[in-house]
């Protein structure tokens, strides 16, 4: 259905695993590259895809299916944990492969740490992070790890991997004249109802002139380095009353949005959020 290199990165859909595979530089026609800005949206991706990336030559940032990337999300199984008293790192097999991630935490005592030191080895898990690239060995900064409860959400997400491949290699082959192909964003954080509708045809990614003025104000308190510094966060009702002249259902609207387009992303509950913007 999705041709030869679709069934070669996505180990037939992520069900049949295939040897995982080094960390060696990707092949690919480099020619593919698109020009501009990495999307700020969160990228779904499989290890082997990461495996076979290219590295882009005027950034740190890998290319994929022609995208320059930097936020991705991956699922996989939680193994090796090591728990450290500045991170906390394990390896993430998702069938295709493996694929270390490293967790900062401010203290052991941390929400976050206390969170990763609940999910036990052999747990599935669902991370969003940034693709690091040293000494050859690619690797994945994680700023949110959470566990995974309804197995549907592994179907989904190779779904959304295999989704967004065809849609980035066949935009190659009609390139518009205004510029490359926009990839869709997906909303991944969702973990009570991650199947509702995974072929419904996704939204376009938002930039700053295609917000609304709501939209873009709440995002600017996102951005405020007070609030990037916090390891838990901003609370919805803290952004409501920061802002004045929308109510609280347009600020909660807002931050959805924003959640939808990985801009920002729940940290120790459903009310707290950060900017992925932080690194």
């Amino acid at each position: 259905m999705y041709g030869d290199n679709a069934a070669m990165d996505f180990g037939g859909g992520g069900f049949m695993p295939s040897q995982p595979s080094g960390f060696a530089t990707g092949g690919g026609d480099p020619s593919v590259k698109k020009s501009g800005a990495p999307s700020s949206g969160l990228f779904p991706l499989t290890v082997k895809q990461m495996s076979r990336a290219i590295q882009s030559a005027t950034d740190d940032n890998l290319i994929v299916d022609g995208q320059s990337m930097s936020n991705v999300t991956m699922v996989g199984m939680l193994l090796g944990k090591e728990e450290r008293a500045t991170d906390i790192s394990f390896m993430l097999d998702d069938g295709t492969g493996r694929v270390e991630v490293k967790r900062w935490i401010e203290s052991p005592d941390a929400p976050e740490a206390l969170q990763l030191h609940s999910i036990q080895h052999g747990q599935y898990v669902r991370i969003h992070g940034h693709l690091r690239t040293f000494q050859n060995k690619r690797t994945v900064v994680a700023f949110a790890v959470k566990p995974i409860t309804d197995f549907n959400e592994i179907t989904f997400h190779f779904l959304d991997c295999i989704f967004a491949h065809t849609y980035n290699t066949k935009s190659q082959g009609a390139a518009r004249p205004d510029g490359p192909a926009s990839p869709p964003t997906f909303n991944h954080t969702n973990y009570s109802n991650p199947v509702s509708n995974p072929y419904a045809t996704p939204a376009a990614p938002a930039n700053s002139n295609g917000m609304s003025e709501c939209q873009r104000r709440v995002q600017a308190v996102f951005e405020e380095p007070s609030v990037k510094e916090s390891e838990q966060g901003l609370h919805v009702d803290e952004i409501a009353r920061r802002i004045t002249g929308f109510s609280k259902k347009q600020v909660r609207d807002a931050v959805e949005f924003l959640v939808n387009e990985g801009y920002v992303y729940s940290t120790v509950d459903d009310e707290h959020f950060k900017s992925t913007n932080t690194y």
